[in-house]
């Protein structure tokens, strides 16, 4: 078909583009269930055990809305159970990756310069999605092959590699559909992010009723999430749910197409809001104008956060119950926070997880300064009276404090959904706030890195989500796959105090954030001295 002209060639382009992060995501979430696979077996290693285990973490609203609901007690099906949020963020890297190469493309004007060439109309489309399926396959396979290297059965295995690819595949076409909609790519997240988010609640909803004996927990087979998880890998396995599935995936891949087709190229069939005719005060300066820029981000950040802790928090109250009669787990939960109580260990354990995600927004906040160069619209800026180094700082305003103020809400809802079932909301959501707070040093250090890259190789700059992929690694699975101490010290969450409960060294978080300065200053003192812009 003639619209589909050169889609292989575009496919070739986003693989080349790609190159590092998607790998980087695609292996990373595929070997994070080998560490669940050996942990359950090491702390279950009976079947009367992991049959406890179930009974209990099966029933508790809190694990529930995290993991969803347990389909049985054998060894895959409770590893299958605790990777429940794995989907989620599949879904969440699929659809934004088919909205960069669409509807960012676009925003940038290189739409316009391809499209000039011998490129079908639905080229670029098909190529996002095609190569997006095809990422989603691959860590099909590597979850299959890292949960059959645990000695699970393979066909289980593959359910489950399925499973969470075709979360991919779905909303990956959400993605193509929220990318025809607007004409700013990041309207065309919100809107993405904001249906991941409806499916999300959909399904805690019907998993909590059905838990509860509630009358909708029908809720639950309206998300894609609810009706996935139906497939029950390592136990009935009911391949059936793909059907659904598929032909959803299918009906808004072809209702994108359809979208793209009635539109123009740069526009978005939804009308643009109109802003004021003269640009307020705030604008004049660059800490005004960084602030337009990052206010969206921030706040989507600062709510995500938010939720995720009082999740976290509400699950705690049930961790004690939970490890209470499994003295292998208490004493490894012991260890990993120090040496408080069970409760403060898995406390301390989401710190880290916050710390983690939170990270992530660091570093997109920091890479926005490339962002804004490559675009062409950094130049006219410093055409003013702006210098490099304060619009530098404006942005890293934001990349510093930005972090701050979600690791704050995130550990005061925490504290919050803790501490109202014990009467003590108060004090946990301060104490929570501040362990939360404690992570700060280690963000700043891998958005210092990006910064770094920014003023150094600033062609490199997406180098460093490869920070964030080796924390996530040694964090979550460094000990299950033994790695040496040199190479856990890597990663700057290694060196974060486990609190709350272990005592609050300061001597590792002085020297974190004395890190995070150096690597600003070199990169700020690069940033001053390079050409801009570097293409």
């Amino acid at each position: 078909m003639k619209t589909l002209t050169g889609a292989g060639k575009l496919a070739r382009l986003i693989q080349r583009r790609d190159r590092i992060v998607m790998p980087l995501w695609v292996y990373l979430i595929g070997l994070i269930p080998i560490s669940y696979a050996a942990s359950i077996g090491d702390l279950y290693p009976t079947p009367a055990a992991r049959a406890g285990f179930a009974a209990t973490g099966g029933s508790t609203a809190g694990f529930v809305a995290l993991y969803g609901r347990l389909s049985g007690s054998s060894l895959g099906e409770l590893v299958a159970w605790r990777a429940g949020f794995l989907p989620i963020v599949v879904g969440l890297f699929s659809l934004l990756t088919v909205i960069r190469h669409t509807r960012t493309e676009e925003d940038a004007g290189r739409r316009d310069l391809v499209g000039s060439t011998v490129v079908g109309r639905h080229a670029g489309l098909a190529a996002a999605l095609g190569m997006t399926f095809a990422a989603n396959l691959v860590l099909a396979l590597v979850l299959t092959a890292g949960l059959v290297s645990q000695h699970l059965e393979p066909l289980g295995a593959i359910a489950f590699g399925l499973e969470v690819a075709a979360t991919g595949w779905l909303f990956a076409a959400v993605g193509a559909v929220a990318a025809q909609l607007t004409a700013s790519a990041g309207a065309a997240r919100g809107i993405a992010v904001a249906v991941l988010g409806a499916a999300y609640a959909l399904r805690v909803s019907g998993d909590l009723s059905a838990l509860g004996g509630g009358g909708i927990s029908w809720l639950s087979w309206a998300s894609p999430f609810g009706l996935l998880e139906r497939l029950h890998p390592f136990g009935a396995e009911r391949w059936w749910v793909f059907g659904p599935a598929l032909a959803a995936t299918a009906a808004l891949a072809g209702l994108a197409v359809a979208l793209e087709a009635r539109r123009d190229v740069g526009a978005g069939l939804l009308p643009p809001r109109l802003g004021p005719a003269a640009a307020g005060p705030t604008l004049a300066t660059p800490v005004g104008l960084a602030w337009r820029l990052h206010r969206g981000l921030l706040l989507a950040w600062t709510v995500g956060l938010a939720l995720l802790g009082l999740v976290f928090g509400g699950a705690a109250t049930s961790v004690g119950d939970l490890l209470r009669d499994n003295p292998q787990m208490r004493e490894a939960f012991a260890r990993f926070g120090g040496q408080a109580g069970v409760i403060d260990a898995y406390l301390a354990g989401t710190m880290g997880i916050l710390g983690l995600v939170v990270s992530g927004y660091a570093i997109q906040a920091t890479l926005r300064m490339r962002a804004e160069e490559s675009a062409g619209r950094l130049e006219p800026v410093l055409a003013t009276a702006v210098g490099r180094l304060g619009w530098a700082a404006s942005h890293l305003l934001f990349a510093a404090f930005g972090p701050a103020v979600a690791l704050a809400a995130a550990g005061a809802t925490a504290g919050l959904a803790y501490g109202g079932s014990s009467g003590d909301a108060g004090h946990q959501a301060t104490r929570l706030a501040g362990a939360a707070l404690a992570q700060l040093p280690a963000v700043w250090v891998l958005a210092a890195l990006a910064l770094a890259l920014i003023g150094l190789l600033p062609r490199l700059a997406a180098v460093s989500w490869g920070g964030l992929a080796v924390s996530v690694l040694v964090t979550l699975i460094g000990s299950v796959l033994q790695l040496s101490h040199w190479l856990l010290d890597l990663s700057p969450f290694t060196h974060v105090p486990k609190v709350p409960g272990a005592a609050l060294a300061w001597g590792p978080l002085l020297l974190l954030a004395a890190l995070a300065a150096a690597l600003a200053v070199v990169g700020l003192a690069g940033l001053r001295r390079r050409d801009i812009p570097v293409g």
